[in-house]
């Protein structure tokens, strides 16, 4: 019973589909795009050549990309069958007016090449990294001697697949999983599956703008997917008139070897990272700086540890004497009780040892700023939060190599 009498309700039995929640946003969105001609642009500059491309264009393709990333929906599958009714003004929105097929989508996606997807790159860089912002605008952390520095995390994170097992005997022919071009054996972490893909991504910390983003099978290309990386946060700096020596770059364990540390510094960057070995204890230097009280103490906010400091000094990547030095920092907190395992850090008797290298001016960190810098690093882990949840893997546009990065 309705107790208000002006009411009427009225039904019918033809079938009336909810508008997406997240439709709005996306015509924001194009609107956003279309004012400032980015979607000219990318009708333009953005070309594939293919074989068959019948009525549609790589704008068509993108735009549907540009739909699935902002809806949140779990496959294509769901994406493509919530848009159904709403094609043809989804597609208006653009300026297009026919909703592909999402079988035309992946017919695309398997033909994007690398020119294809660098053009799209560029037009990225070009168009997103001053937008809104400037100079000022965009953050940064100043040093005890004044001058300022801009923070870039680089980090690389893992999705898992699982597949299926398959029987083996060699009467059968050889197993082809449409997963082996965009993944391959790697560490999983604590991911469940049983082939990985790794992505490669730089964050400007201050603004939370995504700078690059670079992707491989397995345990990617590290190395090569951080000098790409490098030249991204290089063409940032350049739209604020700013010099690589302003960046400062923070990684963690997994680029804390030699080779990728005289990279970094080839680079002309300034950066913090923690030390993937341990033999620098063995160092003369250090052993007598670990015998002089510390020079800080400080707690760990998220576990409640608490750490001894001391600054190392300026050692030489390496035992080449004409090589790079870098500031080294050790930390070191009590073991933990008998029994325990130690995760992180090197156990020597009832202390356990971190090691932390850096480029970063004496004059300008004192060791526990250079080490809270490096905590810091926790913000970015919470900005990639959503990585570490377990999707399906068709939550994936492709199962080919380009197609997947577009």
């Amino acid at each position: 019973m309705i107790p208000n009498q002006c009411i009427e309700v009225q039904t019918s039995p033809l079938e009336r589909p909810s508008v997406p929640p997240w439709f709005a946003e996306v015509a924001i969105l194009s609107q956003h795009l279309a004012t400032k001609g980015l979607l000219e642009t990318f009708t333009h500059q953005i070309r594939l050549v293919r074989g068959h491309f019948g009525t549609y264009e790589p704008i068509d393709f993108l735009v549907l990309l540009i739909g699935y990333a902002i809806s949140g929906e779990r496959t294509l599958a769901d994406f493509f069958e919530r848009l159904a009714p709403f094609g043809a003004a989804f597609m208006a929105l653009f300026g297009r007016a026919n909703l592909p097929h999402r079988s035309s989508l992946s017919r695309f996606l398997v033909d994007v090449d690398r020119p294809c997807l660098e053009a799209f790159r560029t037009l990225f860089e070009q168009f997103s990294f001053p937008e809104g912002w400037t100079k000022d605008s965009i953050g940064g952390i100043w040093d005890r001697q004044g001058r300022r520095y801009i923070v870039f995390d680089v980090d690389a994170t893992r999705q898992a697949a699982r597949q299926r097992s398959l029987p083996c005997d060699p009467t059968l022919p050889l197993a082809k999983r449409r997963l082996d071009a965009v993944c391959a054996p790697g560490d999983i972490g604590r991911k469940r599956g049983e082939v990985v893909r790794t992505r490669t991504t730089a964050l400007q910390m201050h603004t939370r703008q995504w700078v690059s983003t670079y992707a491989g099978k397995g345990n990617g290309d590290y190395q090569g997917e951080l000098a790409r990386a490098l030249l991204a946060i290089a063409t940032y700096l350049k739209h604020f008139a700013l010099t690589p020596q302003a960046a400062l770059v923070r990684l963690d364990g997994q680029y804390g070897d030699a080779v990728v540390m005289a990279q970094l510094m080839e680079a002309g960057v300034y950066w913090v990272t923690r030390g993937r070995t341990y033999r620098m204890l063995e160092h003369p230097q250090l052993r007598r700086v670990l015998t002089h009280p510390p020079s800080a103490r400080v707690t760990a906010l998220n576990t409640g540890k608490a750490f001894e400091l001391f600054d190392g000094g300026w050692l030489h990547l390496d035992q080449d004497e004409g090589a790079p030095k870098v500031r080294v920092i050790v930390a070191r907190h009590a073991a933990p009780p008998s029994g325990k395992k130690v995760t992180v850090g090197k156990q020597v008797g009832e202390w356990v040892y971190e090691l932390f290298m850096t480029t970063l001016p004496v004059d300008g960190f004192l060791v526990e700023d250079a080490w809270d810098l490096y905590q810091g690093r926790g913000a970015f882990e919470a900005v990639l939060s959503d990585e570490d949840v377990e999707i399906d893997p068709d939550r994936w546009c492709s199962y080919t190599e380009c197609g997947q990065e577009l």
